[in-house]
């Protein structure tokens, strides 16, 4: 079990924005202090729904990588890598797909709602079917624990805990199983493995919670024992087989604050973004003809900043003293538009200028970013293919 790992990935869908970052990449940053963190460029997810558009995938990905870096992403912190680059996660997706039925991929629920945003595509492919098994796949490879999401991807992290549920029913009795935990259980020591007993017995007899909770708690702490004899350890608390995969938590994440320039969720299919390291001077344009309360035909008229899209950045960028002196002044028309979007765009301004300085010199020498995604591909590599050493041993496909 690997409690302090985390897994996350996105899309490469071309220079990110505010809401990019405001959403994810700040929790990125602080995630990579706290755990071991792995981010990769899914780009072949990319292809289940733009697999027309190829031609943009790879610089998409690398403006991707250089705007993660530039948000505060550290690679000496975290792992960066490219999806495609580790084969095995497809190999493992291929492998998850033999025990995987059918009404499971149908049923989740942005399956459907995803077909009917982009009804302009064909998406009755396999490779769309099958993306959340892929994202499964590529949880599951790094046998990562937590997994950052939003609530609306929650059914995405229950769906892969299934799947490592039936993986390790299905594959996880191997021949002597219950003679090898028990063996385990005595490499515990005599008073660890008098614990581990009693509180498997609470949990099998009672369903006691707390005592499953502390039986997985005095396993992780017996560092001593082989890798495989705690997999059987934690699979046997449940009267289940060996924990070959395991199974994923959801970290909730805050939905982004950050609104575009029109009042609605930032979002380039609305046109209402303003670009991680956008320009100073368009930064300064696009603040300054946001629209305002229609109410406020003239300098003279008062406004109500709840109507007003500008008044949801100060939401985001003001502290209290600045906040309520926009609500004074714009209700009294005590400050025109112009005067209560300045503060704003000096906001804007100075949380983009350590990003441009940042992103500077990978943009000066493209070569340190392709080293930063070769050092990443390879740790991927050798940990992706030590869980799939182990899938295909107990499917059978170890062949000496």
């Amino acid at each position: 079990m690997f409690a302090n790992r985390v897994l996350s990935g996105m899309r490469p869908t071309g220079i990110l924005h505010l809401g990019h970052y405001h959403g994810v990449l700040r929790n990125w940053e602080r995630l990579q202090h706290e755990y071991e963190c792995f981010f990769f460029v899914a780009d072949w997810h990319a292809l289940t729904t733009h697999y027309d558009e190829p031609s943009t995938i790879e610089q998409h990905a690398w403006d991707m990588v250089i705007d993660w870096l530039a948000a505060g992403v550290d690679p000496a912190q975290a792992t960066l890598f490219i999806q495609s680059r580790v084969p095995e996660h497809a190999e493992l997706h291929l492998l998850l797909s033999m025990v995987t039925p059918l009404g499971w991929l149908e049923r989740i629920p942005t399956y459907k709602d995803q077909q009917e945003k982009l009804a302009e595509k064909d998406l009755s492919t396999y490779g769309f079917l099958g993306y959340p098994l892929l994202q499964a796949a590529d949880i599951l490879i790094y046998r990562a624990n937590k997994v950052p999401v939003g609530e609306d991807q929650v059914p995405h992290i229950e769906f892969t805990r299934e799947i490592a549920r039936r993986f390790n029913h299905v594959f996880g009795r191997e021949e002597g199983y219950e003679e090898k935990a028990e063996g385990a259980i005595k490499k515990l020591g005599a008073k660890r493995a008098r614990l581990y007993r009693q509180l498997r017995n609470k949990y099998l007899e009672k369903g006691d919670g707390e005592a499953l909770a502390s039986a997985r708690a005095l396993i992780e702490q017996a560092q001593n024992i082989p890798l495989g004899d705690r997999e059987r350890l934690f699979g046997y608390i449940e009267g289940g087989g060996k924990v070959i995969l395991n199974e994923p938590q959801a970290l909730l994440t805050e939905a982004s604050r950050m609104p575009g320039l029109d009042g609605q969720k930032m979002s380039k299919s609305y046109d209402n973004t303003i670009g991680l390291r956008e320009e100073a001077e368009s930064v300064t344009k696009k603040i300054r003809t946001m629209p305002t309360d229609p109410a406020r035909v003239k300098r003279s008229d008062p406004g109500d900043p709840q109507k007003c899209p500008v008044w949801q950045f100060h939401l985001v960028y003001s502290d209290d003293k600045r906040q309520q002196w926009v609500q004074e002044g714009c209700r009294s028309a005590g400050i025109g538009c112009l005067e209560c979007k300045q503060p704003v765009i000096e906001a804007v301004l100075e949380e983009q200028k350590p990003m441009r300085q940042r992103a500077q010199r990978y943009l000066d020498d493209p070569t340190l970013v392709r080293n930063i995604i070769a050092d990443g591909c390879e740790k991927a590599h050798k940990l992706a293919n030590e869980t799939l050493r182990d899938v295909r041993e107990v499917m059978g496909l170890n062949y000496t």
